[in-house]
């Protein structure tokens, strides 16, 4: 019977795997609870401008114009700021699985995330993510975002690690798909427990 090779890379994604969602649903809510907002407003404001801003083409002071400070506010864009980026959350699980996998079998390890530039500029020293992470291929960095099949080719181009050495772990299921069509074995993370345990099917133990 025919070996899979063994994996030498990993793929992985940051909001709902390592970290929390940087700025979801949850997090907009609680936000325009605390700055009483019309989160039916805000949201709706967001959902017309968050990829343009995912994908580096305006700055979060941009975004928060269009979605908060489009008219006066009692509070100012730094308190809206700090009480966002304060919605971030490590999960200790993946990360210490990561880092351990990466000293274990010395594991290349690839972000492949959708997240603007300033909102990932404070997670990564924030949560000492360069610790085990060789480099970010992040939507804002380099102006392409999940679902685009075209920020895993560039990944893939980076790492320069045969697509057959590669797992991608990733919460989303869409993107799973998509990167299974390029070849690219997937873990869909749903917990530490279970995504532990397909990477050791892989030989990753």
């Amino acid at each position: 019977m025919k070996k899979n090779p063994r994996i030498t890379c990993l793929f992985v994604d940051i909001g709902g795997v390592l970290l929390t969602d940087g700025w979801n649903h949850h997090s907009r809510k609680r936000a325009a609870k605390h700055f009483k907002l019309d989160y039916a407003v805000m949201d709706e404001r967001h959902r017309l401008t968050f990829d343009t801003f995912e994908q580096g083409h305006i700055t979060l002071g941009e975004y928060l114009d269009r979605i908060v400070f489009y008219e006066k506010r009692s509070f100012t864009h730094a308190q809206f700021r700090k009480f966002m980026f304060e919605q971030s959350q490590a999960f200790p699980e993946m990360l210490a699985l990561m880092a351990d996998l990466k000293k274990r079998h010395g594991l290349k390890v690839v972000v492949v995330s959708n997240e603007g530039r300033e909102l990932n500029a404070y997670r990564i020293p924030k949560f000492k993510l360069t610790d085990f992470v060789d480099f970010f291929v992040s939507s804002s960095f380099v102006g392409l975002r999940k679902p685009d099949a075209e920020i895993l080719h560039l990944a893939l181009d980076l790492a320069q690690v045969p697509v057959s050495q590669i797992v991608y772990i990733e919460n989303t299921l869409m993107f799973t798909q998509v990167a299974e069509e390029l070849g690219i074995r997937s873990i869909l993370h749903k917990d530490c427990e279970s995504t532990r345990a397909a990477l050791s099917a892989l030989g990753l133990r």
